[in-house]
This record gives C-alpha cells, sequence and structure tokens, in this order.
C-alpha cells in the first residue's frame, strides 16, 4: 500500500491530488510487522504495529520532501473509530484509561485522534477543541480546494478550514453517533441518549458522568431541552435495520438480485 501511494503521488505531481490512505495495521488481526522480533508476543506486535504505521508515515512525509511537495500538501491523520477489545487495555492518554472502546456508545468508542499538518499554513503545536465530525471533511477539503459544494442540496457537513488556516472557524454546536438502534446527541459538555440519559462530559473520555433526570442544576436542564430537540430531528433507526435487495428465485433454487 505504501508503494502505491508513493508512486500515486509521482504520478500526479503535476497538478492537484487527493490521496486517501487507509493503513490496516492497527485493525484485527494483529500480525507480525517486518520489523516484528522472533517469538513477539500478542502485546509486543500491537506495539510494533503502532510503531510500523508511524514509521510508514514518516516515510510518506520523507517522500513529499523528495519530491519537493511538502509546503504544498496537507496531511490529515486520523482514526476511524476508537480502540477495538484487543487494544482496549492500552487505550490511554496522558496516562489516564480511556472510557469506553469500539461498538460502545462511550466516548472511547467514537473519539478519535485528528492531526493536521501543512506546513507554513497551520499553525504548529495547537491543540483546538472545536467538535469535529467525519462528516465535515467534505465541506473542508471542498473549501481549501475552491470546489463549489452542489446547488441547492442540503450537507450536513460542517467545514473547519479556518482552523487549519489557525483562524477561528464556525465551530460546530454539537455532533450526532449512532450505533445498531442506539445514538447520542452531544455538545462541548453534554451528551444525551435516545434513551433518555443525560451525562456530563465535563472529564470525557475519561469518565462520564450520569445526570439525574430530576436535576434542576440550570445548564443541565437547558442541555437537556437543546439536545432533546436534535435528537428529535434524527431519528434512531432500528437495531439491525437493513434495506437488502429484493430476490428472485429460478429453478433450481439458485438465488440471484431481482
Amino acid at each position: 500500500m505504501h508503494s502505491f501511494a508513493v508512486d500515486f503521488i509521482a504520478r500526479h505531481m503535476e497538478q492537484p491530488f487527493f490521496l486517501f490512505y487507509s493503513m490496516s495495521h492497527m485493525h484485527g488481526p494483529i500480525v507480525r510487522t517486518p520489523d516484528s522480533k522472533p517469538g513477539a508476543t500478542a502485546s509486543q506486535l500491537y506495539a510494533d504495529n503502532v510503531a510500523y504505521m508511524d514509521r510508514l508515515v514518516g516515510k510518506l512525509v520523507d517522500e513529499l520532501d523528495r519530491l519537493a511537495l511538502r509546503a504544498d500538501t496537507l496531511i490529515v491523520f486520523t482514526g476511524d473509530n476508537g480502540t477495538a477489545r484487543f487494544g482496549q487495555d492500552r487505550s490511554t492518554l496522558g496516562g489516564r484509561r480511556i472510557h469506553g472502546q469500539k461498538a460502545s456508545m462511550q466516548e472511547g468508542g467514537s473519539r478519535v485522534p485528528l492531526i493536521v499538518n501543512w506546513p507554513k499554513t497551520t499553525p504548529a503545536g495547537v491543540v483546538n477543541h472545536d467538535l469535529m465530525d467525519f462528516s465535515d471533511f467534505f465541506a473542508t477539503f471542498a473549501e481549501l480546494s475552491g470546489a463549489l459544494p452542489p446547488a441547492g442540496v442540503t450537507i450536513d457537513s460542517h467545514s473547519f478550514a479556518p482552523q487549519v488556516r489557525g483562524q477561528k472557524g464556525q465551530p460546530r454546536e454539537w455532533v450526532y453517533v449512532e450505533l445498531n438502534g442506539r445514538s447520542y446527541v452531544r455538545d462541548a459538555r453534554f451528551k444525551l441518549t435516545n434513551t433518555g440519559e443525560l451525562f456530563d462530559l465535563k472529564d470525557a473520555p475519561f469518565q462520564e458522568m450520569p445526570v439525574a433526570a430530576g436535576t434542576t442544576a440550570a445548564e443541565a436542564v437547558a442541555a437537556r431541552r437543546r439536545l432533546r430537540e436534535v435528537l428529535e430531528s434524527l431519528p434512531t433507526a432500528k437495531a439491525g435495520a437493513v434495506t437488502k435487495p429484493k430476490r428472485a428465485m429460478r429453478k433450481k433454487k439458485s438465488v440471484v438480485p431481482a
């Protein structure tokens, strides 16, 4: 995959290009890397894959430098979900254990790293706490590339191109998460689930503190009302609801899509 990515960049270096590089190393099964030592344990292989993935990112950056493309190339590094079960016991941030994992409705299942690097454009060493969602990549890349969104189409995508440039921008007020009949919407401080549970996220992703249903705290009451309006506008699909293609039966009972 790395060789393909390098070849793609070299073939398109004279024109604008977009490369989506979906690295496979931190997805099960966790296997040996070219740098793994003989007899490495499962725990060591996990660390090996983190290190090897980091090495490949470095090699890709080196290639951009070699082609004199580094200053003109925006690099975005992110994950697609929280850590899976086989690595959850090592899922820490600043030495603290993260609450939840992949396929859970905790913040440890939905929060992921997001690192943006663009020399001379993105300020180095800055931590941004704005809410962002994967749907926001569409509007962000469109704005940075100068592409116009389709006319007359409403898209749930908020550009964070200003933040990439070190500007304030217009951050999201909430993000929505859904998984197999469960959902929640959260803002910068509170989370409300489709079962009516409200959580205070001021210490997330390390813990999510339940808020009593009968609380009279003004902040929590206002958050419940505000987030409920969002949830009601986004009906949660029923668990296991999948649209299946119609099928027709032929002789010998072979099944084919209609």
